[in-house]
């Protein structure tokens, strides 16, 4: 009791001690009062602003993949021995957590806390790489990524046509739209979802394969062997030096109807013979619709600590460019824009703490019954606020709901 008695004392000490130092110098609190207004201005356009703030949290994900594998055989034949090698080699590991898929395999490496990712993920990209030898013969070194629980989908582009094949749709998203788009600072876009991968297929005929005696292994080496891109340097002639190409790769993909299989009692068995090549599309795995409509899907993710309102805004700003590139069958329809949520969710907040404001000075006006009261706390609510906002914006916090939830309370007082 007397303790909390002392406190109360001391702090209406101190805020005495300010009234009479603002009173002695006024103009030293103007200027600090307009500082404060500049550089709260500045941090309003600088600090990113998210619904959520930045969680950094230390996970690497290691990513095998090796098609047609079952699950029980990646665990045990692939994950396994990562995992073993990952905990002598990777420093400051708190667990590992590891899931086998059919053909792909996940390991998550789980930090100790303030833990240098970056030297973590460069030591499990240095220790998976020298364990190749030691799996199965032709897999592939794994993808490791950062886990970013930051990293969500802020907005989503769907990509649909009347006439245009859904190939053509995942050929245009996947190598026009995602990299002009990914020049925006921030973003991050995986592959598109839905559409047809194009690639060139080769159709066999078994019939036709047993009857000469081949098998589709036969047809696989031949064309690693005859559709092949080698570097042969150059010649000189005279005073002149020229270029070399031994290209085997054909011009055009029915070319590949040419390439020689086999040779049989002294007569070349032809691909044409046995198979048919076309410019056609792997198996589909997944599949999109719009409006009851086949398409395709792109998925904008903001990476990092950078604000969902910059990034969203920086694409829309280079959607017209991008469009204007494309067939003008290639419809881009924004089917979910994060920024929305966003935006009505700070002015929502503004326009709170705007009301409490208001209030609270009319409740000042009407008791006391001075403007000059009235002005002083209606022009000290705002200046609280931005210096909160400076505060944040040096800590390198950003604007999101929970920091903004204390605005209105704050206004109240």
């Amino acid at each position: 009791m007397v303790s909390g008695m002392l406190d109360q004392a001391a702090y209406a000490e101190f805020s005495m001690w300010i009234v009479r130092l603002a009173l002695r110098r006024p103009y030293t609190f103007i200027v600090m009062a307009v500082l404060i207004a500049i550089l709260g201005g500045l941090s309003i356009l600088t600090t990113p602003t998210d619904v959520f703030p930045y969680i950094n949290i230390t996970v690497a994900g290691v990513i095998w993949s090796y098609s047609g594998m079952s699950p029980d055989d990646m665990a045990k034949r692939v994950l396994l021995i990562s995992e073993r090698a990952m905990t002598t080699t990777v420093n400051s590991i708190e667990h590992i957590e590891a899931t086998s898929y059919n053909g792909v395999g996940l390991i998550r490496v789980y930090l100790q806390p303030g833990a240098n990712i970056d030297l973590a993920i460069s030591q499990i990209v240095a220790v998976n790489q020298t364990i190749l030898r030691t799996l199965p013969p032709g897999i592939y070194p794994p993808l490791v990524v950062q886990y970013d629980a930051s990293s969500v989908p802020i907005l989503q582009l769907g990509l649909s046509s009347n006439t245009l094949p859904e190939q053509q749709l995942y050929d245009y998203g996947q190598n026009f739209i995602r990299t002009r788009l990914s020049t925006v600072p921030g973003i991050s876009m995986p592959l598109p979802y839905g559409g047809k991968v194009r690639s060139v297929m080769v159709d066999l005929n078994p019939d036709a394969l047993f009857g000469k005696g081949l098998s589709a292994t036969d047809v696989s080496n031949a064309l690693s062997l005859q559709n092949l891109i080698l570097p042969t340097g150059t010649v000189k002639v005279g005073t002149r030096e020229y270029l070399i190409q031994l290209n085997s790769s054909p011009d055009l993909i029915s070319a590949l109807n040419d390439v020689p299989i086999k040779t049989i009692n002294g007569r070349p068995s032809l691909l044409r013979d046995i198979a048919q090549v076309r410019d056609g599309y792997q198996v589909q795995t997944n599949i999109v619709r719009t409006d009851g409509k086949r398409s395709a899907l792109l998925t904008v993710l903001r990476h990092g600590g950078a604000s969902t309102l910059a990034v969203v805004d920086g694409v829309k700003k280079l959607l017209p460019a991008v469009e204007a590139t494309l067939p003008p069958a290639l419809h881009i329809t924004p089917l979910f824009d994060q920024s929305v949520f966003v935006r009505a969710s700070v002015s929502g907040v503004v326009r709170e703490a705007t009301i409490a404001a208001i209030l609270t000075g009319l409740m000042i006006l009407l008791f006391l019954g001075s403007w000059r009261s009235t002005l002083i706390v209606c022009l000290s609510i705002p200046l609280s606020i931005l210096t909160s906002l400076i505060v944040l914006s040096l800590l390198g916090q950003t604007i999101n709901v929970m920091t903004l939830g204390g605005w209105p309370s704050r206004s109240e007082f």
